[in-house]
């Protein structure tokens, strides 16, 4: 039922044509990668095969405007896992909107979330805190919508997966 191919074919029916990317399964990092002279669209690349990582790295690019999206991972620092607890602080601050849309993204396709604290080295777990946020960015989502990129993969997801039962703010709870 969680077919990584679904995803790449419904992602790519919808967002080629008007927003020149796809997504592209499998590397063992994610990455994204602007369209360039050797490649002529935008690609996201997502871990290992995984169905989780390609709704997270989506959920990146529906958060990054048009400039960012020309430059490779948006532009953006990541630094990999043993991160200090100061540093993990901060990419709990930059990854509540994504880890929001991917668990909103998780429900409209029947999947189960999973919080990442994406630093396992350090043994750590996403914080209540962290959680919570999350949780309050989904609220704000689906009380005043989702940005438009990550409304339309919302859409997509829900008429493929669950067409018949819409979702709701009752489904998610920490």
């Amino acid at each position: 039922m969680h077919q990584t191919e679904t995803l790449i074919e419904l992602f790519n029916q919808t967002f080629i044509p008007h927003f020149n990317t796809e997504l592209v399964c499998c590397q063992p990092e994610p990455i994204y990668l602007p369209a360039d002279q050797k490649y002529p669209r935008h690609r996201i690349i997502f871990a290992n095969g995984f169905f989780a990582s390609a709704l997270h790295e989506i959920a990146h690019w529906s958060l990054a405007g048009p400039q960012r999206r020309l430059l490779e991972d948006y532009g953006y620092w990541y630094e990999p896992d043993g991160r200090s607890a100061e540093r993990q602080l901060e990419f709990e601050k930059v990854e509540v909107k994504p880890q929001a849309l991917e668990w909103i993204f998780s429900q409209s396709a029947g999947f189960i979330f999973q919080f990442s604290a994406d630093n396992l080295a350090a043994g750590n777990q996403a914080s209540p805190n962290f959680q919570n946020a999350v949780l309050q960015q989904v609220q704000q989502y689906l009380n005043c919508g989702l940005p438009e990129r990550a409304a339309i993969w919302q859409n997509v997801l829900q008429q493929h997966f669950r067409p018949t039962n819409l979702l709701n703010l009752e489904e998610f709870t920490l």
